[in-house]
């Protein structure tokens, strides 16, 4: 059973933290020797030659055990969420399901979610609380403006639930009780969060927070995209939601009868408040300080700001002003790695420090080649300036589960290691000999996106893909902006683009003609919307959403909103 947490002590934890990555080793093969002892009877392990006895030795694990990924693990989980009972992956029959973003490969994954995680998630959140209450200290009697949405869980056929990641986490009996002394009551209520309707949920969050804007001391999203698309949401409905203040009276766009009840208990007619609000929306210049406009007492403004999430991040400083962005901790659907302990630290510049017994965790080398496989090392064993690839095991059935993340060490907290995200190692633009991957990908989109800014507009989202149907084929990058402009300036934005994939293959294969000129897409306004409504449709939480930023032949729906929504193209003439 989680324990119940009713008082917090900052530096009780932030102590404790010091201790354990003090011992990170020791800690790691005490992690490891419980997950084997708790998951002993695993058929998965007895099956690799381990019988979960003294003999199993960290060396042992690692010799018997392969490495592994999503794929050769799909089967094995497929019969849990069948229903079958028996111990497949873990020591016991798991209580949940949860289902990753999907974006990535256009089709979710299945991943186990244990109460052991559950533990994880709220200990992961206690540590990264403390150090950001320490450095950004909270009014014991504020409030949260979250945009969190948990979206439905469902029972698979074998009689399991299924959800999101979040939504395991909201929905688990244990998350209010551990999260009550480590973070400020929501501005919204339960019904709202857990709102069938993505879209009238987040127009309540907006509502909710502005009613209570005088207590609001941080803004949060799980990803910087879902604060940026909040925002920008606000733009659009920001005189309904003034209309509603001032009457008292709750827009008819609110139709879920649950959510209604209680967004009506919270309304009463404000014209003071209303009016504060169009003043504020009126005197601001594009949008600027949007956020500290709004929420006057707010310290700083949270989410995950990394990795794939980077290219919001100007438009969210944008919004936010002078408020600090503090980037959220790092891990994924298959569980919680490591938290932010500096978190003054730009998003540009976080990084983040392993917590040792979250799980086992190895790191594979990336070979510069990409030739040949290198072996993992341990925790303490990687190097300053190194890149790997995270390998996790875990309490919840994953056995040195390849996680696909490329990360970049940056240094150490005593002796667990700081990383940085790099990127996704699968997501990877690939025609002849080149190699571009997500990163490559973002760098030359920021460095086109500079010639657009000259002419104040901006890239609101991208995404590419591979276009194979001509001989050479060549890459077509998609990007939706945020005004119009002439076809020089885009014609230009399109050979910067092209220029900007320094990558040797791409570059020798541009100049010899066996990669054809890049093509740039620019797609109607509200493609993107309809992409993350379509993964949405899928399963996806609102919350969960991330963008994917290479479109894959087997992604075809996404591929086909796409294309149908392209307004004009532009070929390079950069060779």
């Amino acid at each position: 059973m989680l324990e119940k947490v009713e008082t917090f002590d900052m530096n009780r934890v932030i102590d404790e933290f010091d201790e354990m990555t003090r011992n990170a080793d020791q800690v790691q093969k005490q992690t490891l020797k419980d997950i084997l002892l708790k998951n002993k009877s695993a058929i998965y392990l007895q099956n690799c030659g381990l019988n979960g006895n003294a003999a199993d030795s960290e060396e042992a694990f690692k010799a018997m055990v392969p490495l592994v990924t999503d794929v050769e693990l799909e089967p094995y989980i497929k019969r849990m969420v069948d229903g079958d009972t028996s111990p497949i992956l873990t020591g016991h029959p798991v209580p949940a399901i949860s289902l990753s973003s999907g974006t990535s490969q256009g089709r979710p994954k299945f991943i186990p979610f244990t109460d052991e995680l559950m533990e994880n998630t709220l200990q992961l959140f206690r540590t990264a609380f403390a150090f950001r209450n320490r450095d950004f200290p909270i009014d014991d009697n504020g409030r949260a403006l979250q945009f969190i949405f948990g979206s439905k869980q469902y029972i698979s056929s074998g009689g399991v639930p299924v959800g999101t990641a979040t939504t395991n986490v909201y929905r688990n009996p244990n998350f209010k009780a551990g999260m009550k002394s480590i973070t400020s009551p929501s501005c919204s209520p339960d019904e709202v969060v857990f709102s069938p309707d993505v879209h009238q949920a987040l127009y309540c969050h907006l509502l909710s927070g502005i009613l209570f804007r005088d207590q609001v001391q941080y803004v949060f999203a799980v990803f910087a995209h879902g604060l940026v698309h909040a925002f920008r949401t606000f733009e659009q409905v920001w005189e309904e939601i003034v209309t509603d203040i001032k009457d008292g009276v709750l827009s008819n766009r609110i139709t879920v009868p649950s959510v209604r009840t209680a967004m009506s208990k919270l309304l009463t007619p404000n014209p003071e408040l209303a009016e504060t609000i169009r003043s504020k929306c009126m005197s601001l210049s594009n949008w600027y300080g949007l956020i500290p406009a709004l929420f006057p007492n707010a310290k700083y403004v949270y989410g995950i700001m990394t990795g794939s999430m980077e290219p919001y991040v100007p438009k969210l400083r944008h919004y936010a002003g002078d408020l600090p962005l503090v980037s959220h901790d790092y891990g994924s659907s298959e569980g919680w790695i490591a938290a932010n302990v500096t978190p003054k630290l730009s998003p540009e510049e976080a990084t983040f420090a392993v917590i040792p017994n979250l799980g086992y965790f190895e790191f594979l080398p990336v070979s510069e080649t990409g030739e040949g496989e290198e072996k993992p090392v341990g925790l303490t064993e990687v190097k300053i300036g190194e890149e790997y690839e995270v390998v996790i095991t875990n309490y919840a059935g994953l056995y040195r589960y390849r996680l696909g993340d490329v990360v970049k060490i940056i240094g150490f907290y005593n002796n667990t290691p700081q990383l940085k995200f790099i990127c996704r190692r699968n997501l990877i633009l690939s025609i002849n000999i080149d190699k571009n991957t997500e990163r490559d990908l973002q760098l030359s989109v920021e460095s086109a996106a500079k010639r657009l800014s000259e002419e104040k507009i901006e890239v609101i989202d991208f995404s590419s893909h591979i276009d194979v149907s001509t001989d050479p084929g060549h890459y077509a990058i998609f990007w939706e902006i945020s005004g119009e402009t002439n076809e020089d300036v885009l014609q230009d934005c399109c050979n910067c683009l092209d220029r900007a994939f320094i990558d040797a293959g791409y570059v020798s294969s541009r100049k010899c003609k066996t990669i054809g000129a890049l093509e740039l897409r620019v797609v109607a306004k509200g493609t993107f919307r309809k992409i993350q409504e379509h993964f949405i449709g899928l399963g996806s939480s609102a919350g969960q959403f991330k963008m994917p930023r290479c479109v894959k032949p087997s992604n075809a729906k996404v591929l086909q909103i796409l294309c149908e929504n392209v307004v004009s193209s532009y070929f390079s003439t950069a060779f």
